[in-house]
């Protein structure tokens, strides 16, 4: 869930203030599940070429690939193509894609002879075999609004045919684009806030976010900082009108250092920040990020911003279209981004 900032005069003219810097934005907050990211495509079975008895003319399973799909749990791996054809395990201290976590076998559900599941069964084989054992292997709960989500790896057709019913599942960051974030480091020891480095900008998706973009491109979000609410919460998880109290101060204050005091109302433009849930907080998810954005007339949605508005980067330049709905339509600037 995100929130603007209500002590707006820090931003703007008062002459010149936009009605939308005298109201609160309330935005729905990240949720990557493993049904939205099996429905984007990201739980997968690798193609294999001709040789491989499967996928017609896609490129040949490598070796690695091969290695990488009997993988067992703890192991991470990482990849380019799209069909995930240049599989290959790497130390989970490198930049991967997606961590092992258990090994299911569905044998006894799906017997020799039997179709390999729908989407729909996948979704729930996923649901229920998957995430049974993922907080023995973190060692704590899985945040249901981190940035980790549980999926799946199946078996390709020609392995289902030969009777292999043996699934890895594992956990992955899915933006809310759909497209795969690489991380750093095994998921037991990662923090698991959703939060993006300073200085990210996402995609503008049908008048929302997306993954992230060049801030040069018109996109929804910049980052401008991120904050430990544990700092000032040392005694246990905060309202969300406690967040809300102390960042409006601290997301103000980072706005200055990170804009060089730029008037973002000037810049039609409004500051931001999460704020966490109690089952994030109860899982260790303590950090939020401060941004920036604008909005459509009416807050009917995030409207396009061009430029990022980092004191020194640019100049600092980063503006919102006109409060009369001029400049690109959100939809279009939006990139088209998948698992």
């Amino acid at each position: 869930m995100e929130w603007m900032s209500q002590q707006a005069e820090r931003f703007r003219d008062p002459r010149n203030a936009l009605s939308t810097l005298r109201t609160r934005l309330v935005m729905a907050g990240v949720f990557v599940g493993a049904i939205i990211a099996l429905s984007l495509s990201v739980a997968f079975s690798w193609n294999v070429g001709p040789e491989g008895g499967a996928g017609g003319g896609a490129p040949k399973l490598s070796p690695a690939a091969v290695e990488a799909f009997q993988s067992p749990p703890g192991t991470c791996l990482t990849w380019s193509n799209p069909d995930a054809n240049d599989a290959k395990r790497v130390s989970c201290a490198e930049p991967h894609l997606f961590e092992v976590t258990s090994i299911v076998d569905i044998g006894a559900q799906y017997p020799a002879g039997v179709p390999s599941p729908s989407l729909e069964q996948w979704q729930e084989i996923s649901r229920s075999r998957c995430t049974v054992d993922v907080k023995p292997y973190l060692g704590r709960t899985l945040d249901p609004y981190g940035k980790l989500s549980m999926n799946l790896l199946r078996p390709t057709p020609a392995q289902w045919e030969d009777g292999d019913r043996q699934l890895r599942c594992g956990l992955q960051w899915a933006g809310q684009g759909g497209k795969l974030q690489p991380t750093k480091g095994a998921a037991k020891e990662q923090d698991q806030s959703a939060v993006w480095e300073p200085g990210t900008c996402l995609a503008l998706l049908n008048n929302s976010f997306g993954d992230p973009i060049d801030c040069a491109q018109p996109h929804s979000y910049e980052m401008i900082a991120t904050i430990d609410l544990k700092t000032k919460f040392k005694d246990g998880y905060p309202s969300q009108e406690q967040q809300n109290t102390w960042l409006d101060t601290e997301c103000s204050t980072a706005a200055q250092e990170y804009t060089g005091n730029a008037d973002l109302a000037a810049k039609k433009l409004i500051l931001s920040w999460d704020v966490r849930e109690q089952e994030s907080w109860d899982a260790g998810s303590t950090l939020v990020n401060c941004k920036v954005a604008a909005v459509l007339p009416e807050n009917k949605g995030l409207a396009p911003v061009t430029g990022s508005v980092k004191v020194g980067n640019g100049g600092g330049n980063g503006d919102a279209p006109p409060s009369d709905g001029g400049g690109p339509p959100a939809s279009s600037s939006a990139p088209k981004t998948g698992g």
